[in-house]
């Protein structure tokens, strides 16, 4: 892409999975998006588009190389003409005390003058929804829902305002669900009375797409948001009604055909569901967690047991495991410790399986699709068909493979049948 492109929007997502939900959203509000992977080469060759979602591998890092990796990705879209920025987290606000989210606010914040930022990683399509400043998964509160018990970033705390307020350096208040529902000028009107107090940021409820709509036209004038895919979606739509965008969405392009292999690393109830119907219709391989940590070849032998099956279909190779147990080994070995051996053990793998002739991948587990993307060196992606909710088919843009198909899923993604329904639309 050269820097004469003008985007309607830039965005700056903290894993590659939520950057695959963020970039599905967009194409579907009928955004031209392009998701890469970092921040782009100059010379990488992209179509033109709307949008463009920078994937980070940023959510678990530490907190200042956190902020200066963003920081060089706004620059860039700044660069390419994107008055408004979108920093993408989870849709369960998945931070520590000490970040990312606000260190990565408060820089971003800075570098572009904005006076107070919307923050909402509400999702009511997900069944995320903020009401009162707390954040719901469903029906109870995210710190009861088994979505709090992320391995490397648990949450159990469910008041936002005051999450945030851990670990951001300004004060953070509240725009609540009766001035969303008076619509865009009381939002704003609202915004206006925290800046004047001196607050920074505002946690914003939202509870219906249409609170997202009323969101998105007041984010659209500001500088700055944060926030889930939900946000990304009034925004899209707020540009679309505008008419600031092009027709017609990125196309995936034709099949690619070849073996197909699928990766868990997901330790989420959803992913060990999913993992478990998968069983009914491929060979699937799980993988021992001890032994990938402890330095046993569980790479090795995961390539020598898939090499004689992918001619006679998919497989599915898992590191996944129950949160007993994968907290048993974070407690023997240093959780960052047990994490980065595991990604890394799957990374091995995927390139291992791509070298063999694998060209359509699925994989399942934020810190893994990270992995796994890195070590394939791809940078960019074109974003296609949505297989389920904030999770499309991806085609490589610049793999030094070639055509390849990429499914990246968050762990909490997706119906009981998702890689039967991933290998249905990828051909």
């Amino acid at each position: 892409m050269t820097p004469s492109v003008e985007l309607s929007l830039g965005c700056i997502a903290d894993d590659y999975t939520g950057a695959s939900d963020l970039a599905n959203t967009l194409t579907r509000a009928g955004l031209r998006t392009v998701q890469t992977i970092g921040v782009p080469a100059d010379d990488l060759a992209l179509p033109e588009v709307d949008a463009v979602v920078v994937s980070l591998k940023s959510r678990s890092i530490e907190a200042g190389l956190a902020v200066t990796r963003s920081r060089a990705a706004e620059k860039w879209l700044r660069g390419r003409g994107a008055s408004h920025v979108l920093f993408k987290i989870c849709s369960t606000f998945d931070s520590t005390d000490a970040g990312n989210i606000g260190p990565v606010m408060d820089a971003l914040r800075a570098d572009c003058g904005e006076a107070v930022v919307l923050v909402t990683p509400a999702f009511p399509e997900t069944g995320r929804t903020v009401y009162q400043g707390n954040l719901f998964v469903g029906s109870v509160p995210l710190n009861e829902s088994p979505l709090k018990d992320h391995p490397l970033n648990p949450m159990h705390d469910s008041n936002l305002v005051r999450v945030l307020a851990h670990q951001s350096k300004t004060q953070v208040g509240l725009v609540d669900l009766a001035a969303v529902a008076r619509g865009a000028d009381a939002v704003r009107a609202r915004l206006a009375d925290l800046a004047a107090k001196g607050i920074g940021a505002a946690i914003v409820d939202a509870v219906f797409d249409s609170d997202l709509e009323t969101i998105g036209r007041v984010a659209a004038a500001h500088r700055l948001s944060v926030g889930a895919s939900g946000i990304g979606l009034g925004l899209a739509r707020a540009q679309v009604a505008a008419r600031e965008t092009r027709p017609n969405a990125a196309d995936a392009g034709a099949p690619v055909g070849g073996p197909a292999a699928c990766l868990a690393g997901s330790c989420s109830q959803a992913t060990l569901q999913q993992i478990a119907n998968a069983e009914k219709i491929m060979p699937v391989l799980h993988l021992d967690p001890e032994r990938i940590v402890t330095g046993k070849d569980e790479a090795k032998r995961a390539l020598d047991w898939a090499g004689p099956r992918l001619a006679d279909g998919p497989v599915l190779i898992a590191s996944s495991a129950t949160p007993e147990a994968v907290a048993a080994v974070q407690a023997r070995h240093g959780r960052e410790a047990a994490g980065h051996a595991i990604e890394q053990a799957m990374a091995d793998i995927a390139e291992g399986l791509v070298r063999s002739g694998v060209r359509r991948l699925i994989v399942a587990g934020g810190e893994t699709s990270g992995a796994v993307v890195d070590r394939l060196q791809i940078p960019g992606f074109l974003v296609g068909a949505e297989i389920a909710a904030g999770v499309p088919v991806l085609r490589a843009v610049g793999a030094r493979e070639g055509d390849m198909l990429i499914a990246l899923k968050s762990g909490n993604f997706g119906g009981p049948q998702f890689f039967a329904d991933a290998l249905g639309l990828m051909r």
